[in-house]
């Protein structure tokens, strides 16, 4: 039996699904697109896009700014958000999988 709102409903499905894939953005552009909005980048993480996709043992912390969080996949961290605060994230083969503030 076909029910005439079982077409409406996939559609609509669909066009929710759409909408969540369209929030999506690599690390760089989610970076890019946040200090656009803000009108500057204040943690540094547009200078240190070209980490993503690094391995995270060619990580120097030296080289990172002052106070910049590492997360590996399952680390326990804060949920407070601070602008001035980089976040380095590791995902899946130990490499950078974004770069961004916060």
């Amino acid at each position: 039996m076909n029910h005439p709102f079982r077409a409406a409903c996939l559609g609509l499905g669909a066009l929710l699904a759409l909408g969540a894939c369209a929030g999506l953005r690599s690390g760089g552009e989610e970076v890019a697109a946040a200090s656009a909005g803000s009108g500057r980048d204040s943690c540094g993480a547009i200078d240190h896009q070209s980490l993503v996709g690094q391995s995270a043992a060619t990580l120097d912390p030296a080289a990172l700014p002052e106070g910049t969080r590492v997360l590996f996949p399952g680390m326990p961290a804060t949920t407070d958000h601070r602008e001035d605060r980089m976040n380095v994230e590791v995902g899946s083969g130990d490499k950078v999988a974004r770069v961004y503030c916060g």
